[in-house]
């Protein structure tokens, strides 16, 4: 039995669950994005090239707006006389349709992390993506009945889903070792696979059934990895009734200097006025609102400027995520050996890989918004700028915890509800930019913005950002104590906290 559970740890079962939590909460959150290609009624003349300005026969030869038909071997939309499935809406309703997930998304990011501190992960977690599951289900009824029921249930989803991603923080924290903590943290990269398995499984569940099967199958998904989530995972080792002690005890003893089991109030004033934070939600921001630019925006995109169907672009959106996720893999790795053999110092390493997602990030999409009608540029300027972004987990994410670990679920949760406001933002922008008017320079201008916004992050963290743990971190009981002392003596408890950063 001893050998069993060496073979697959508790900690192990952890990373596998987290990896497909986190890959349902995004196949939860972008499902719509492709399958509305799906929902909405072509152009009346989407049999005829002036539906697709881009459109080019097999030898990529560019037609003019005119009414040349469409080369037979050209993917198309499947043509349907009827519609009875479908809907009138125009971009600026798919754009609210779009963005509607995240127009409360950010509310209960704070308050996700404070109840992962007073009620655990477990519950937090787990139900933030089982009631947004469920949720999905309704989805086709409510679209049937009206667009605004459509866009109050992608508001509710949203709302309860903003507790995932910060709850996380808090377990991160109580069941793995410092020394485990980066290899562990990648299982949150489950949302990339969960975002490249959920184009090409939308596209063909709808191919194969209709728009409606692609919600219900992937809301399935959700409720089945619950089922392994609520019986398998436990908030604490000591909690969990299946652990070895061996397991436990090298838990606990890694941790010893890490978690602190007396409850202390949260230095709100200090957080909220913390000059550090601030620059890191700003470089946030700018990677956040590019890359839910081109995760929302790519098969809109792809469908009506180059004109490809729901299974061309499916495949074309999804393969990049794969990408995203090896790259942050192993630039984390790079990271870490940066750090450990002191070729970097923490913050220099920070920045670089902000300089990575953020800069690199936009620098790509310049490049995508000047590709034109040159749908193999288009790719693979995409492809890239999607996959530089996966430094982030060596970028802001892990400067967050960086800054002050003992509250990183309630950094994490007031970044994300910061952050989290461009993921509505930037379909309102692409709608009314592109409203009946799906032309090449109108998406220019789209990829423009979002490139501005990243660039403006990079060149305020690589100015001002630092990943130094901040005195607000030792908050709490015996800190309060040391801070009277600190007044008579400024200079020295100073050089000793440096000595012991400088040593960590």
């Amino acid at each position: 039995m001893a050998k069993k559970k060496e073979l697959l740890s508790c900690r192990g079962v952890l990373w596998y669950l987290v990896f497909c939590g986190f890959a349902i909460n995004y196949m939860l959150k972008i499902n719509l994005n492709l399958t509305i290609v799906a929902m909405v009624v072509p152009r009346r003349n989407a049999v005829t090239i002036t539906g697709t300005e881009c459109a080019k026969d097999i030898s990529g030869m560019r037609y003019s707006n005119s009414s040349l038909p469409v080369p037979s071997s050209l993917p198309q939309n499947k043509d349907d006389d009827t519609y009875e499935d479908r809907f009138a809406w125009n971009e600026h309703q798919q754009g609210l349709a779009l963005g509607a997930y995240y127009w409360l998304h950010w509310l209960t990011q704070l308050p996700g992390g404070l109840l992962a501190r007073r009620y655990g992960t477990k519950l937090v977690y787990g139900l933030g993506n089982f009631i947004t599951a469920i949720l999905g289900f309704l989805i086709p009824f409510m679209t049937y009945y009206h667009l605004y029921a459509l866009i109050c249930l992608r508001i509710l989803q949203g709302l309860v889903s903003g507790v995932v991603w910060p709850s996380m923080h808090d377990m991160t924290a109580k069941w793995i070792p410092p020394n485990e903590r980066s290899r562990f943290v990648s299982s949150y990269l489950g949302s990339s696979v969960g975002a490249a398995i959920t184009y090409p499984l939308c596209a063909i569940v709808t191919s194969a059934f209709n728009w409606g099967a692609a919600f219900h199958v992937t809301s399935l998904l959700g409720v089945i990895w619950y089922c392994f989530w609520f019986f398998l995972v436990h908030d604490t080792p000591q909690q969990h009734p299946r652990i070895s002690e061996e397991e436990k005890k090298y838990i606990l003893e890694n941790l010893a200097d890490c978690v602190h089991e007396e409850e202390t109030s949260i230095p709100w004033k200090a957080i909220l006025t913390s000059g550090p934070v601030w620059i890191t939600i700003i470089a946030q921001w700018g990677v956040t609102w590019c890359l839910f630019t081109l995760i929302t925006q790519a098969p809109t995109y792809f469908n009506f400027i180059h004109g490809w169907n729901i299974n061309t672009t499916g495949i074309i959106s999804g393969a990049p995520h794969i990408l995203r996720m090896v790259f942050s893999y192993y630039y984390a790795i790079m990271s870490d050996w940066l750090i450990c053999n002191n070729k970097m110092s923490l913050t220099n390493v920070r920045k670089l890989a902000t300089f990575v997602c953020t800069g690199l990030q936009g620098f790509f999409t310049i490049l995508l918004a000047y590709s034109g009608c040159h749908p193999t540029l288009a790719i693979v300027f995409m492809t890239a700028g999607m996959a530089v972004s996966g430094a982030i987990s060596a970028s802001t994410l892990a400067s967050i915890v960086d800054m002050g670990p003992n509250y990183a679920s309630v950094l994490l949760g007031f970044s994300g509800m910061i952050v989290i406001v461009s993921g509505f933002l930037s379909p309102v922008v692409v709608g009314v930019l592109t409203i009946n008017n799906q032309t090449v320079a109108q998406w220019r201008l789209v990829f423009i913005i979002s490139a501005a916004n990243s660039f403006l992050g990079t060149a305020v963290y690589l100015l001002f950002g630092t990943s130094k743990e901040q005195p607000w971190n030792k908050y709490g009981k015996s800190y309060k104590a040391k801070e009277q002392e600190m007044e008579k003596l400024t200079t020295t408890p100073v050089v000793i906290c440096e000595e012991k950063k400088e040593r960590t």
